[in-house]
């Protein structure tokens, strides 16, 4: 069974993520559906789409060989009190604390300070909890404390300092736990405790001229239009049809390789066994090219979840490139020292205007791969399955845009 998660790079996801990885469950990265408000992230299954990422962690955990629900209805029900919890009391303040930090809204520092009570009853309940417990429910690991520790991440990564961990020592051991887990390290990456409280980032807001009121006039009496005649229309008509340019891509001599069925291959066979043989053989460099764009800042990348959403950000920009296009996307390295390498397959021997003119191409240092080099040929296949050396860099996680 195919899964795909269309991720936002952010602890919603990770939960799903991590979960997948403690029940033995591949999930992919690479989905595209959108929930019915446009928000992620959104589980691609062989019988619809789920959004919503307790319910999509609830789901993949029954879909595992390990159980992560519990040995008995009664502690079942003990994991779904607890991944509640997470949505009814951590969430809202954790929100109101955290966001203003990341720069999404205006600091309130009236809502943060009533936040920041909340946030205290609900470490001073769990602190109890695990006086006499390692994990949320039984001796395991269980998807309640997957959920509990997501909901939690950025206030113990940004917000919570020493001072305001003191008082609640039992719960911060077994946070540590969780996110340590191999697991989760692989989806999160390495996590480093708040040392200095964050300050709120400032929010850019881009404000509209103000249109000046007109003048108010009064009512004329309603004429009726002189009607055009037919060569006024037959010219109204052309016009229109000027204006419906054809994509130049389109006109260019037409190609042996047919991305839709790349496509399909890659995203319906095995990477390595069935889909890389099958574009070797019908890759055409006459009608395509294949590109490799090294970020130009990879100094700035620091964290995984924000390197994840910025090429979340380039691939929403790409939509007019998914006729022409393919990439694959992949992030080295772990925190705080990430790379960012891409490699696109474009239609045409030259970065098309769809990809050329997006606000991030030139953020990227390009390089046209070879294809008849053997080096250049591997990096394309490694690129292609997410596995392989990539000249000694570490892979993380990779996105793809078809």
């Amino acid at each position: 069974m195919a899964l795909k998660l269309t991720s936002s790079g952010n602890p919603q996801s990770w939960k799903v993520l991590v979960t997948a990885k403690l029940a033995g469950v591949e999930v992919s990265t690479d989905g595209s559906a959108q929930s019915p408000l446009g928000r992620t992230p959104v589980l691609e299954t062989s019988e619809g789409a789920l959004f919503e990422s307790n319910a999509i962690a609830r789901y993949v955990a029954r879909q595992g060989k390990n159980n992560l629900y519990g040995k008995s209805a009664y502690e079942a029900g003990l994991v779904d009190q607890w991944v509640d919890f997470a949505t009814n009391e951590i969430d809202l303040p954790a929100s109101v604390i955290v966001f203003p930090l990341l720069g999404l809204i205006e600091n309130n520092q009236i809502a943060v300070e009533k936040a920041n009570g909340d946030v205290r009853k609900v470490l001073e309940a769990l602190n109890k909890h695990f006086v006499t417990r390692t994990f949320l429910v039984g001796q395991r690991l269980s998807l309640a404390d997957v959920v509990v520790a997501s909901s939690l991440f950025h206030l113990y990564q940004k917000y919570l300092d020493a001072a305001f961990r003191k008082p609640y020592s039992h719960v911060t051991r077994w946070f540590l736990t969780v996110v340590n887990q191999p697991e989760f390290k692989a989806v999160a990456g390495e996590f480093v405790l708040c040392n200095v409280k964050e300050t709120p980032k400032e929010v850019v807001k881009v404000e509209k001229p103000k249109k000046e009121a007109a003048p108010k006039k009064e009512a004329a009496p309603k004429q009726e239009k002189p009607k055009k005649d037919e060569e006024e229309e037959e010219e109204s008509f052309e016009d229109k049809e000027d204006k419906k340019k054809k994509n130049p891509l389109d006109d260019l001599p037409p190609s042996s390789f047919n991305l839709d069925e790349w496509k399909r291959q890659y995203s319906n066979t095995d990477t390595q066994t069935v889909a890389i043989p099958w574009f070797w053989k019908n890759f055409d460099p006459n009608g395509f090219s294949l590109w490799v764009g090294e970020y130009k800042y990879n100094d700035e990348c620091t964290q995984v979840f924000k390197t994840a959403n910025l090429l979340g950000g380039f691939i929403q920009r790409l939509d007019k490139l998914r006729k022409y296009g393919f990439a694959n996307m992949v992030i080295f390295g772990e925190e705080p020292k990430l790379e960012v390498v891409v490699i696109f397959l474009v239609r045409g021997t030259v970065p098309p205007p769809e990809l050329a003119e997006c606000d991030d191409y030139e953020h990227y240092n390009w390089r046209q791969i070879n294809p008849a080099d053997e080096k250049d040929k591997e990096l394309v296949n490694n690129f292609w399955a997410w596995e392989g050396n990539f000249g000694g860099r570490k892979f993380l996680q990779a996105k793809t845009f078809k």
